[in-house]
This record gives C-alpha cells, structure tokens and sequence, in this order.
C-alpha cells in the first residue's frame, strides 16, 4: 500500500498559508491535511470552507477533517470548496452511514474518525475510503502521542481490511511514523512536525527519509 504523508496547516503560519503549503507541494508532497473544528465537539475554532477554497487550485488531495457537530449539515459545502477527502467524527453524529453515502455520492473519498476512547467496533457496520486513528484526543496541535495507539491501529487494520487507507493524526513525527506504519498506518497527518519546523519543506523530506513513504 503506498504511504504519504498528510502536512497539516493546523501548524502553519497563516499569514503565508498558500506559500508553504507550495513549499511542501514542491517538496514532493500530495496530500494536504485540513482541520476543521466547531468550537462544540472540540473546544477550538479553526477554519471553515474558505480554507479548502484557498487551495484548491494547487494540485494537492485535500484532506478535510471534520471535527464538528452534525457535519452531514456542512458537507456539501466542503465538497463544494473542493476537499477530496472527507472524514467525520464516529461520535458527532446519529446519522453515520447517511453521512459516509452522502460524502460518497458527491464525488469524495468517505473517511471515518474516532477518539482514543471509542471502541472500534463501529468500523465493522460501515464502509469506508479511509480510517482516521486519532492518536491524541482531537483539538489541539502539539500533543504526544498516546503509545496504546499502535495497538489500536493493528487492531483497526483487521477491522477495515487491506484496501481501505489507515491515517494517524496527532503526534506524528520521525519517531512515532515508523512504528505506526509497521502497525498498519498509511496516511501521516504531521501538523508541528512539517509546518512547525523553520524550514517545512525540509522537515517534510526529512520525514520521507526516515519512515519511506511520499
């Protein structure tokens, strides 16, 4: 299964948001990780449809993460600003399967995420694109990884299958990559890792040095 790497803007400077998100693009990277977060199912207020718009236009797989309530309210306006991906929350909506097919019949790749503490279960009574394994609790930037991820991951791979992507989203650097892979992982949203080093394009080649993927 090929492996990328997902540089999330969550980190970035946005002042000179579509700057280094070409830095990375230049850099080799495809995928562009999105947070978007309500201030309800997570504390924080990030970005709306605007910020996918405002990249759109650069060649990248926009990867929208949804950390908001009742997101089957807002995806046709994500599809509509271009993601490509599109993952929603296990726990923010009674209405999962309507939502996953609604993101399927727009034209997106349907993804699922659950916090560190839902059991995985759920994931046998959907059909997903793409599995997001949140490896801190969702909300903030800059956490440590939780270690009983990995086991999660492997766990989450026998559930899913080998044709769906497994991403992992918090925490993710040099050190914690290589063994999420070696458990399953496929997409590595790396936020501070990338957009938080003096140099993003360096930091991100840095990273396909030490775990292999693109």
């Amino acid at each position: 299964m090929t492996r990328r790497i997902a540089p999330s803007i969550l980190a970035a400077d946005f002042g000179r948001l579509r700057e280094q998100v070409r830095e990375v693009l230049d850099a080799g990277a495809s995928v562009i990780h999105i947070d978007v977060m309500d201030g309800h199912f997570v504390p924080p207020i990030t970005m709306g449809p605007n910020a996918v718009a405002a990249l759109r236009d650069l060649g990248a797989h926009l990867d929208v993460h949804l950390m908001i309530e009742r997101p089957e309210r807002q995806v046709a306006e994500f599809v509509k600003a271009g993601a490509n991906t599109i993952t929603i929350h296990a726990e923010a909506t009674p209405h999962l399967d309507y939502t996953l097919e609604h993101i399927r019949e727009a034209g997106c790749r349907p993804s699922l995420a659950v916090c560190p503490s839902t059991p995985l279960g759920v994931y046998a009574e959907v059909e997903v694109d793409q599995a997001l394994c949140m490896t801190v609790n969702p909300g903030w930037g800059g956490q440590a990884f939780i270690p009983r991820s990995l086991d999660r991951i492997r766990r989450l791979r026998a559930l899913v299958g080998d044709e769906a992507d497994i991403e992992v989203d918090g925490g993710i650097d040099a050190d914690t990559a290589g063994p999420c892979s070696e458990a399953g992982a496929t997409v590595f949203v790396a936020g501070t890792a990338v957009f938080g080093a003096p140099d993003p394009a360096s930091a991100y080649a840095e990273l396909v040095t030490k775990i292999g993927c693109s």
